[in-house]
């Protein structure tokens, strides 16, 4: 049997095919500049060259049709035809406090994504559109909603509560949700297996950093507390987000400039950020390298960047009171090498001792590394995320009737023995080419 996975962003289509049976991933892709023109397709078949197609997609029924169309294509594909898929698992980012795990999507479960829309403006919009196309194109197979906010309703009043006045909370659900969880539930899970500690006995500091960011303290292998709020605005500099800023800043700015709610929601949203400090980068490489060219905003945005995660790991760290190990994932946590170093510089105060060898080394999406000396009180390691693979494994159990929320379930990605396949195999020719990076992989304990 096969599982497809859908990512839809306002712009695009992310996908991923795997073969339950075999336990590997067949094929990736995405579709890109879905809605604004241009758009076209980069897919990957396992064992084949990666190739691009130019398809016009208006809407995102357009683009899940070319996913289907490109998937079960007698040369490009990698299934026969469409009864081959029996599942298909969604991102929806907002699940607001209705939804504590995964579950089959039905009449029910889109209006309440519906009701939530305004407070993930960003995500949930385009991903109840990609839920809606991909209904239409595949009518009878299960369709799976895997939200990235069901993680955190672990979290105690003390922590999701805000300080506003209660019935804002009684009556709106003014509330802090949290985000990113599938990639948190994964490299929770999975530090745990790296430590050889019971999950549930295990605290955690989990910096999720890339385009989006956010940090999660886990305590007793479940969400404690998180930097995102009630929607993703809240907490890191990021991209294009601002992060925390005092509450006054807008309406200050609207006074001054006549700008309107909503403009100023979009310039906290999208124009904010390493953005707004550098005026024109968001990808962490780009403003590495204005920043060796000499460039002093992008010195600044890395400056700030980091000193915003330092704040939050510390806070985190008295918090729960003790943590096991410090965590880096996704795109920026797994490659950006200089921002690790600036965010890891002067935390030996607090039993963290890194690496600075081993964390130039480390950038990899094909192993987990361990960056931190051995004197140091809290390990450092890098889990490369895979929230396909959550969201694959949890679209299989709905359908087999076998799932429950993550206390109370377990994945393939806790044992001891898990091997990523096509991980597995891709690290064998990066270590051909950088044998050194052997000597920083982290082996379970």
């Amino acid at each position: 049997m096969v599982i497809l996975t859908l990512n839809c962003g306002s712009s695009s289509a992310k996908y991923q095919v795997y073969d339950w049976e075999t336990r590997d991933v067949l094929a990736v892709g995405l579709v890109e500049k879905v809605t604004v023109g241009g758009s076209f397709i980069n897919h990957k078949v396992k064992g084949k060259e990666e190739i691009t197609i130019n398809h016009d997609c208006p809407t995102h029924l357009e683009a899940v049709d070319l996913i289907i169309k490109t998937l079960t294509d007698r040369e490009k594909g990698c299934i026969a035809d469409m009864p081959v898929i029996g599942a298909v698992g969604h991102r929806v980012t907002h699940g607001g406090d209705r939804f504590t795990k995964s579950v089959i999507v039905n009449d029910a479960a889109m209006a309440a994504f519906n009701d939530m829309k305004d407070m993930s403006p960003l995500h949930n919009p385009a991903q109840i559109l990609g839920l809606q196309a991909a209904k239409k194109v595949l009518p009878g197979v299960p369709h799976c909603a895997v939200m990235d906010t069901a993680w955190h309703q672990t979290m105690p009043p003390e922590s999701y509560l805000y300080a506003v006045p209660y019935e804002w909370y009684e009556k709106y659900s003014v509330r802090r949700y949290g985000f990113h969880g599938t990639s948190f539930l994964y490299t929770a899970k999975r530090a745990a297996v790296l430590l050889g500690k019971d999950p549930f006995k295990t605290n955690l500091i989990i910096c999720h950093l890339g385009n989006g960011s956010s940090i999660n303290a886990v305590k007793d292998g479940c969400s404690f507390d998180t930097s995102m709020g009630i929607t993703p605005l809240e907490g890191l500099v990021m991209g294009t987000r601002s992060g925390d800023v005092d509450p006054a800043l807008p309406f200050y700015v609207m006074r001054k400039t006549g700008m309107s709610a909503a403009d100023a929601e979009n310039a906290l949203n999208k124009k904010s950020g390493l953005l707004g400090i550098t005026g024109k980068y968001t990808d962490r490489r780009d403003i590495q390298k204005a920043k060796l060219e000499g460039d002093k905003t992008a010195l600044l945005a890395q400056d700030m960047e980091a000193h915003r995660v330092k704040k939050y790991i510390g806070g985190y760290l008295a918090a729960l009171g003790r943590a096991d190990a410090l965590v880096f994932t996704a795109g920026v946590g797994e490659f950006a090498f200089f921002m690790r170093e600036k965010i890891l510089a002067g935390l030996e105060g607090l039993g963290i001792v890194y690496d600075p060898g081993k964390n130039a080394m480390s950038h990899t999406r094909n192993a987990e590394t361990i960056i931190s000396k051995p004197e140091s009180k809290i390990p450092v390691y890098i889990i490369p995320t895979d929230e396909e693979l959550v969201m694959t494994e949890d679209a299989h159990a709905l359908m087999a009737g076998t799932y429950d929320i993550h206390t109370s379930f377990s994945y393939s990605f806790q044992s001891r023995g898990y091997i990523n396949k096509g991980r597995s195999e891709s690290l064998q020719g990066e270590l051909a080419k950088n044998p050194g990076l052997r000597e920083i992989i982290a082996l379970p304990k």
